[in-house]
């Protein structure tokens, strides 16, 4: 099988790269994190580059690229840890291209694309752990339309987006709506996260919603593995550019006056995180390629590169900030963001336990079709 990827697509990280290394120094970013987590200029910048638009289709005047665009993508903005949620794109693209009525697509896609709508994913409830089955909003129909009464949490830049995609029960049976920040009944509260990035706390009371599908679990399942597949992406850029960054510093920090680099042990230690790296990247691209799988191929894919990519986001992150010593915790520098970082990254659709269940709950199912 060729891993290669083309032109266009080294052209594009090409692009993304140098725009992380000029455009989002690590000032910058502390900036952001210190103006409450989410930067508008930044996300316009993000749209300017196209990278909004990456997978909305060419119709909604969008760029009509593949898994593989925004996986690499994903990797570089993870290597600048960027905090705007490029993600959320990606995930709205999906859905409402997949699912929506024609008619909502043309209103929304095409301000998607642009940068104009930032249409973000408001599906975790407190009691679900982590369940996209589980979900006590309710929703009810009213006249042409429908009101939602719900409590979303830990929603990406909550308060500053445009529009969320919310699932709520409908007739018994989990549907997925649009429901815009501006409408009647929205209550927001806004927080840092513990990587610096936005979210908030959403409530929506009697509020008014457009119905997106009413097979809402497969656009939610599909929402969500959207995401992982981005955010296996994303943390492998975290990864890399913690290792690069362990490796500079121990050429050049001294002790019994040879750098630590030369220490073997240490070395070794070096060696492991490097292979967690290549198995976590080896699982993001198995992520990818399999977004276009059917649905139960395609969640079974996700939870075995969630598992994997939860371990290696552990070790390496531990690992970077031991070698490191005590510089490695400090706020002013930047292998401690790294680890925050792939702390939540590993939370992010699901821990390492979550998905080590639905791996094991679906080798079960299989072992039974096959006894």
């Amino acid at each position: 099988m060729d891993f290669d990827f083309s032109d266009d697509q080294e052209q594009l990280r090409d692009a993304v790269r140098k725009w992380v290394d000029k455009g989002y120094t690590f000032e910058r970013r502390r900036a952001a994190v210190a103006a409450g987590g989410f930067d508008r200029a930044a996300w316009s910048e993000l749209a300017e580059l196209g990278l909004t638009a990456l997978t909305v289709p060419e119709q909604h005047d969008g760029m009509g690229q593949g898994a593989i665009d925004a996986m690499v993508v994903a990797e570089e903005l993870g290597r600048g840890i960027v905090l705007e949620p490029i993600a959320q794109s990606f995930v709205a693209s999906s859905v409402l291209s997949h699912y929506a009525p024609a008619a909502m697509q043309s209103a929304w896609l095409p301000r998607v694309a642009s940068g104009e709508a930032l249409v973000v994913l408001a599906h975790q409830e407190r009691k679900a752990r982590y369940r996209l089955d589980v979900c006590e909003a309710k929703a009810a129909a009213a006249q042409s339309a429908h009101t939602i009464n719900a409590t979303k949490s830990v929603v990406p830049v909550g308060d500053r987006a445009d529009a969320f995609i919310v699932p709520a029960q409908l007739d018994g049976k989990i549907a997925l709506f649009l429901v815009e920040r501006t409408a009647s009944g929205v209550t927001t509260q806004g927080y840092v996260t513990q990587d610096g990035s936005r979210a908030a706390e959403l409530q929506l009371v009697n509020t008014p919603a457009t119905l997106i599908t009413t097979d809402g679990l497969a656009a939610l399942e599909l929402a969500v593995d959207t995401g992982i597949a981005a955010t296996c992406a994303e943390a492998v850029g975290v990864m890399d550019k913690a290792v690069s960054t362990t490796v500079d510093y121990m050429n050049q920090r001294k002790q019994f006056g040879v750098v630590i680099a030369s220490f073997q042990a240490l070395r070794h230690r070096v060696a492991d995180m490097k292979m967690q790296l290549e198995l976590a990247r080896s699982m993001s691209y198995y992520a990818s390629l399999k977004l276009g799988a059917p649905a139960a191929e395609r969640r079974a894919a996700m939870a075995r590169a969630k598992v994997q990519l939860g371990q290696s986001m552990r070790f390496v992150g531990q690992q970077a900030v031991q070698l490191h010593g005590g510089i490695g915790v400090t706020d002013e520098y930047i292998v401690s963001h790294y680890f925050k970082k792939l702390t939540q990254l590993e939370m992010t659709f699901g821990d390492t336990l979550h998905h080590l269940g639905e791996v094991s709950a679906r080798m079960q199912d299989t072992a039974g079709v096959f006894a």
